[in-house]
């Protein structure tokens, strides 16, 4: 057993506590900067949804923080909250390629309630931002694939975790309370798969969770309340409990952390659907422009890595024919069918009603898998189709990462653009759009963080 100096906890507080926000590349800021536009929008295209109106009504205590996209403001972890379940609820956030976890709908509510909470400038936030999405990042490399495997959602594990980090390096806490505030943040993180099952909506709370539960743990931690210094290592751990292994690769989580940022390769999706997914969303759209017909399909069969096929192809009924929209976000062979029949896949694909297009329908039901032994997921996420033709013939296409990453990037005109739309179906103008995006801009040299634009 480490003593408390050499626990892992206090060895990545040490490392949280060095980073200057003043101190951080260009490249990284940017990267900060589009989380903070990615999940605006996505907050505001979710504000008028049963789930967001739900998470609004179950969180009531007033405050003076930003429920983005709502008049009414909230306490600080009600904003948390509420914004961290709206920035997730469509599953069109940002994902990191090596976890998976959504790093922006976690990291970003926590801090912007934290700063409104405390008063905080703008370079407080954008150490807290840097700060939390390189843990949850970094944390998702210790043990790939586990966490899903014993059925819980690494964002919402992880995301506990890295908020705490986020916060508590907004707030300056020192190296001793940033490890009492991870300490206390394992006894909050949880998040079961389960929601697999019927569509049901947890898997979008989880992210409001995570946010609300690391302000908590940061504001507790600096109160001076002492969290378990082993947090991640020890025998009643958060890998042991949460990954059933407390062998772990500490370095991918501690070496080079503030030198080498892994945030710098976050990936914007360009669908809103499962992230293993939007590879075999491209492969399919590309399909359809080749002027491939869904009725001269006789089958189709797409290589898979071993790793997802739990989340995104079985029971494999039931991802051809979901039980709901949301559902459809998570089914392989539902999303392929309907981007391959209509050329795209936007939110509208997971409206109830276009569930039932006959046309998708019969499509989904001739799709499969086989497990491929050297997919390299979770490192990669790729995508491939073959399709068998009625007339025997075959065709095929195939995609080595996925559109939106480190290897083929969104543009900032193609981010910005997403943003506006998801903004339009929201129902904000186009003038208030413009006003968030200058917010964004400008937020990281801000005095006083003061978000009353996004309101």
């Amino acid at each position: 057993m480490r003593d408390q100096q050499h626990a892992i906890s206090r060895l990545l507080a040490e490392r949280i506590a060095s980073v200057d926000g003043a101190g951080l590349t260009p490249s990284l800021r940017e990267v900060c900067e589009r989380l903070l536009i990615d999940v605006i929008g996505l907050c505001v295209v979710a504000r008028r949804s049963d789930y967001v109106t739900a998470a609004l009504t179950a969180w009531p205590e007033p405050g003076s923080a930003t429920a983005i996209g709502h008049a009414a403001c909230k306490s600080a972890a009600g904003a948390a909250f509420v914004n961290g379940t709206a920035a997730h609820g469509e599953d069109f956030d940002d994902t990191f390629e090596g976890g998976p976890v959504h790093a922006g709908a976690v990291i970003v509510p926590a801090v912007l309630a934290a700063a409104e909470a405390d008063g905080l400038d703008g370079e407080a936030v954008l150490r807290g931002v840097a700060v939390g999405a390189e843990t949850i990042c970094r944390l998702s490399l210790v043990v790939p694939k586990a966490v899903h495997k014993a059925g819980f959602h690494p964002t919402a594990v992880f995301g506990a975790m890295a908020a705490a980090a986020a916060v508590g390096a907004a707030l300056k806490l020192d190296a001793g309370r940033l490890a009492s505030a991870l300490g206390i943040a394992g006894s909050m993180a949880g998040g079961i798969i389960e929601y697999l099952a019927d569509g049901s909506w947890t898997k979008r709370m989880h992210p409001g969770w995570a946010a609300q539960s690391g302000l908590r743990a940061a504001h507790l931690a600096r109160a001076g309340f002492i969290g378990p210094a082993s947090v991640f290592e020890g025998v009643h751990g958060l890998f042991n409990g949460f990954a059933r292994t407390r062998d772990g690769n500490w370095g991918a989580l501690l070496d080079g952390f503030a030198t080498r940022w892994h945030t710098a390769d976050l990936a914007f999706k360009p669908y809103p659907c499962g992230t293993m997914i939007q590879p075999y969303v491209d492969c399919a759209r590309r399909l359809h422009q080749r002027g491939l017909a869904a009725d001269s399909i006789a089958e189709i069969v797409c290589e898979v890595g071993e790793g997802t096929v739990h989340r995104l192809w079985e029971p494999l009924a039931a991802k051809q024919t979901p039980a709901n929209g949301y559902a459809g976000k998570f089914a392989a062979p539902y999303c392929i069918a309907f981007a391959l029949v209509h050329g795209g896949l936007e939110l509208g694909a997971f409206a109830d009603g276009k569930r039932m297009d006959p046309r998708v329908r019969a499509l989904a039901e001739k799709v499969s898998y086989r497990i491929d032994p050297a997919n390299p997921y979770p490192a990669a996420y790729t995508g491939h189709i073959q399709a068998r033709l009625v007339d025997g013939r075959s065709i095929e296409e195939r995609q080595a990462h996925m559109r939106g990453g480190a290897r083929e990037p969104l543009s900032r005109a193609e981010l910005e653009e997403k943003f506006l739309g998801n903004a339009r179906l929201g129902g904000w103008s186009e003038a208030q759009a413009r006003r968030a995006l200058e917010l964004s801009a400008r937020l990281w040299q801000a005095p006083r963080v003061e978000l009353g634009a996004l309101r």
